[in-house]
């Protein structure tokens, strides 16, 4: 067994994220650039590092779930999503307060406040709720600190900016509570396949693409269990599902996919 197969089985051991089922090539070369810069030469070297450094430890958990959100992140999508997904959601529920949604990747919060923003053009804060999970613990609390850079915010609207943020330094500015008392985050391991029930959206952007195809087969087939009939499923710029009737998904628009039939 080579040094990174032995690393691999360590880790998943301890976290149970099972690092076989990430992009092989692309997944080592992040990881042994972190080995590296970090004075190890063998990964299991580093390994043994991070049992007794809990701060190393959760920086590798970061670096691995390479956190690149923003607001509003690619515009077109957001507005297709307001115009066409929120009448479909509308419909399906009969009453917008009644949809519920699930930011599954949500890394420091840029998306699921997205979401909130957007609704509340059609429903008071007060009646927005989202489900938000992600892998790393520490963008969960970075996104519970609300606090963002302005190279976060360059896409977002004006009328939000103004509207949901302060601004605090001269780079930085925070989400007010109003919007942050609008999303409940916890930690989930989508490699773990244990998803919330009863969605009627999914946001999934912007992570398949690090997956291995068999663990984007057992992902879509967990995000078919999850959505109620008719649900939706958003993804990402670079992401579309091949031959997606098979996890009983129906293109609907580029990147949304509506939910048709329950699947084995």
């Amino acid at each position: 067994m080579t040094d990174y197969e032995e690393f691999k089985n360590a880790f998943y051991k301890q976290s149970g994220i099972d690092l076989n089922l990430y992009k092989e090539k692309q997944m080592k070369r992040r990881i042994t650039s972190l080995v590296e810069r970090n004075g190890h030469s063998r990964f299991m070297s580093f390994f043994f590092a991070m049992q007794n450094d809990k701060e190393l430890y959760n920086s590798f958990i970061n670096y691995l779930t390479i956190n690149v959100s923003e607001f509003y992140r690619n515009p077109t999508q957001w507005e297709l999503f307001e115009k066409s997904m929120i009448p479909m959601l509308e419909k399906l529920k009969g009453d917008l307060q009644n949809v519920k949604i699930w930011s599954s990747a949500c890394s420091t919060g840029d998306e699921p406040y997205t979401i909130v923003m957007i609704l509340s053009k059609y429903l008071p804060l007060s009646k927005i709720r989202i489900i938000a999970t992600d892998i790393d613990m520490s963008a969960i609390e970075k996104a519970k600190q609300g606090i963002y850079s302005d190279r976060s915010i360059k896409d977002l609207p004006d009328e939000f900016l103004k509207k949901y943020f302060k601004k605090i330094g001269d780079n930085s500015y925070k989400i007010i509570d109003e919007v942050k008392n609008c999303v409940n985050f916890s930690q989930l391991n989508l490699l773990e396949y244990d998803y919330p029930q009863n969605m009627d959206l999914i946001v999934c952007r912007n992570v398949l693409i690090y997956f291995t195809e068999e663990a984007k087969v057992n992902i879509y087939k967990a995000f078919n269990r999850s959505l109620v009939h008719g649900g939706i499923l958003f993804l990402g710029s670079t992401e579309q599902i091949i031959g997606s009737i098979k996890y009983g998904l129906k293109p609907i628009q580029t990147f949304f996919y509506q939910k048709v039939k329950n699947i084995e």
